[in-house]
Formats: C-alpha cells, structure tokens, sequence
C-alpha cells in the first residue's frame, strides 16, 4: 500500500464501523496515525441497529494491527464539548491533527414516523451541526500550528441531488442536511485557503453499511415505490461499497490532491447524471 500520508494523523468521527471504519483504516494502511469518535449507542428515532462501544472497540485493533497507533472515544458529535474532549486527548497523544474527517451521520427512513420533529431534530444535529461542531473543534489547533491541512467532509449525492423526495422527516431532513454540508464545506474553502487548509466534500450514492442495508429502508420503499425507483445509478450497480469511498477520501488528503480545494466529489456510479 501507498504511504503517501505517514506522519499525518487523522481525527474521523462516525467511525466505529461502516463508512467511518473504512477511512480509518485506508488512511491507517498509508501511514495515518488515527483519532476517532463514534456516539455507539442507541438512538430513539433509528430503526436500524447503532453501532455500539464493541464496534469502535473492533476499529481500533484493526487499526492496530496495521502497526498505527490510535484514540477511539466514545462521543456524541451533536456535543461541542465533547468533541474538543476527543480533539484534546488527540493532541495531548500526537502532537497535532492534520486531516479531519467528517463522517458521522444517520438516515432514519422507515414507514411509519411517531415522532417527526425528533427525527427531524436528530438528523440535522448530527448531520449538519455535528460537522460544524468536528471541524470547529480540531480547526484552532491546525490554524495556529500553521503547517496546513486537509477537510473532507461527507455529503451525499442528496446533497446535490433532491431526487426520490417523499415528504418524511427523515428523508427531508437528510437532503437538507447533507446540501448543508456542501455550503459549509465551500465557505470553509474560502475562510481556510489563507491558512494552506483545503476543504472538500464527498457525495457517495448507496453504500453498503448499515445504514443503507437494514429491515427499515426496503419497508419504506415498499411504502414510497416511486422513491425507490427514482433512487438508482445510471451504471449497474444497486450500491457501491466502503472502500470505494475511502479512495477518493484518501486521494483528497494526500499531497497528489495538493491544489484541490473546494469541490464535491462525487462517488455515485453515475447517479448525478442519470
């Protein structure tokens, strides 16, 4: 593997298994030293299974055993506080952060929603706020340190894309979200350039993890059909997987990404143009 980013540590929330896991671990296989958070515990407005404390635990020996050392916390990115907990026992263990990764987030489709403005409250908390709070938290280290850095944040195709719209919490929530992120990853360029940070956003389709693949999601498209028909990639693939996504997250750190700065980047088998 590559060792394009040896040296550099990384600060990923989300990242006790699924899309978080995967980053954590490419940029762990080219030389990443990691700091990670996961909330791993159950939320009330989720029909999917959370990832508990025995999955951010199971991230931290895979990284390991990749001979790079790591923090894995359990913390809720919708806390400020919490978060520069996390930032500052990353710091105090390694001296710095240079790339952060913005991954966690929830989509809480399923048919029947008892308690929409909950739903509603979760998804952009921990979507749209919680970004806001990870990057806020490791940015004063990376401005005064004065040495540059790299953001990505992870969006969505629906964060470009207001395709198989159903009028739910969840799904309305989740598309604000996630073009949410977009703006503040493009305010971010403008605001970081000065400081050598670059900013960028990812816009996967479908992956692969629990939260795309559960009991919840195909019992809300038999309730909304035509969501789910609208919801396909122009190449022939239903969903594309983890570490597809962590390619072009590992490609946007490096250096060979050095001028790249304020774009999305989609992963999306084609969805955006379909």
């Amino acid at each position: 593997m590559n060792r394009r980013l040896e040296g550099k540590v990384a600060f990923i929330t989300g990242a006790a298994r699924g899309q978080g896991r995967s980053h954590a671990l490419r940029l762990a296989s080219e030389g990443c030293d990691i700091v990670a958070l996961d909330l791993a515990a159950p939320l009330a407005t989720v029909p999917y299974p959370m990832p508990g404390t025995e999955d951010l635990a199971e991230t931290a020996t895979s990284v390991q055993a990749l001979g790079r050392a790591i923090i894995a916390e359990q913390a809720d990115v919708r806390d400020r506080s919490a978060v520069e907990r996390v930032v500052a026992q990353g710091l105090e263990r390694f001296g710095k952060i240079d790339i952060v990764i913005a991954n966690a987030g929830i989509s809480p489709e399923k048919p029947e929603d008892h308690d929409p403005f909950a739903t509603w409250d979760d998804v952009i908390d921990i979507n749209l706020k919680g970004v806001w709070n990870t990057a806020h938290a490791a940015l004063p280290s990376m401005i005064e340190r004065g040495e540059g850095g790299s953001i990505v944040v992870i969006s969505s195709v629906q964060g470009l894309s207001g395709r198989g719209g159903t009028g739910t919490a969840a799904g309305d929530a989740y598309v604000a979200s996630k073009h949410g992120v977009v703006g503040l990853m493009r305010t971010w360029a403008n605001w970081l350039a000065p400081h050598g940070i670059r900013v960028n956003s990812v816009q996967p389709c479908g992956v692969e993890t629990p939260m795309v693949v559960n009991d919840a999601l195909p019992a809300f498209f038999a309730k909304y059909p035509a969501s789910a028909a609208s919801l396909t990639n122009l190449l022939p693939v239903e969903v594309v997987q983890p570490e597809d996504i962590s390619s072009a997250v590992a490609w946007l750190v490096s250096d060979e990404a050095r001028y790249v700065t304020g774009i999305t980047l989609p992963v999306d088998a084609g969805f955006l143009v379909k």
